[in-house]
């Protein structure tokens, strides 16, 4: 058999080792969370528009030149 551990201690020393690293990390306030989601969100809105509307711009630009061309 082999030296190494079984896989269910492999895996308890895992979650303590990540347990270790999320403490170390350095969390957003509630405040800017909910900050950068609207600005997620005002932008995707915009976008979209912007694509919505480009796109119509260059379905009419491409059906005119198909019926100038023929």
């Amino acid at each position: 058999m082999s030296d190494k551990p079984r896989w269910y201690k492999r895996f308890w020393a895992f979650l303590k080792e990540a347990r270790a690293e999320l403490k170390k990390v350095t969390w957003p306030s509630r405040a800017e969370v909910v900050n950068t989601t609207i600005v997620v969100i005002i932008a995707t809105v915009f976008f979209g528009f912007y694509l919505f509307f480009m796109d119509a711009f260059f379905a009419w630009a491409l059906s005119k030149l198909k019926a100038l061309i023929g």
